[in-house]
């Protein structure tokens, strides 16, 4: 099977469980997108329900075309849905993929669930898929979630400066962080055992 066709499965463990996104989760993502917090470094801002229903069907159409696998990320103790996060970016001939389009909503950060969503994304790309390369990359003004990269152990690559608009008209400086193969084990026992990691929102 191809990435995009394996990485399509259920990921969970005693913390969080992440499914790929199905018309029906439109409604639960939408209670926690609307909160202009998660939107300060992303690419898009999503501050009505048309601009939601637009963003939420551009995931719908990107995993059906095999562009990303988009999750709905629940919190298992309560059930409920939390936020998002993708597998985008794909280039499986050459064993790297990204985890971006990143988020969660506000009562569900500082909960350890973004920790434990990325822990089973990574746990994916390197044991399951065979990745060799898995990438982030944020906004160089996003402080924390650079911090919060190399708090796990992703190494900072560089600025590739304006890489893309932002709302508002300022053109975006991309930083890209990178976990490798041979660095995935360490990687692996700084997120098991870390008490907490911040990974902040808009991260993508």
């Amino acid at each position: 099977m191809s990435w995009v066709e394996t990485a399509s499965t259920t990921l969970e463990n005693d913390h969080v469980l992440l499914r790929p996104i199905v018309p029906a989760d439109r409604e639960a993502l939408r209670k926690q997108a609307m909160d202009p917090d998660i939107w300060r470094y992303f690419v898009l801002l999503i501050e009505t329900d048309a601009e939601f229903d637009a963003f939420f069907d551009a995931a719908l159409a990107d995993q059906a075309a095999g562009r990303r696998v988009v999750y709905n990320v629940i919190d298992k103790p309560t059930g409920h849905t939390a936020g998002s996060m993708s597998f985008c970016s794909i280039a499986e001939p050459d064993g790297r993929l990204e985890i971006g389009w990143s988020w969660l909503g506000r009562e569900f950060r500082g909960q350890g669930i973004n920790r434990w969503a990325k822990f089973l994304m990574l746990e994916h790309a390197f044991e399951r898929l065979g990745a060799e390369r898995v990438e982030f990359k944020t906004d160089v003004l996003n402080l924390q979630a650079r911090q919060g990269l190399r708090n796990i152990g992703a190494t900072e690559e560089g600025v590739l400066r304006s890489f893309n608009p932002m709302p508002g008209g300022r053109r975006r400086d991309a930083i890209y962080f990178s976990v490798l193969r041979a660095e995935w084990p360490p990687v692996r026992e700084q997120l098991r055992t870390r008490a907490k990691v911040t990974w902040p929102v808009g991260i993508g």
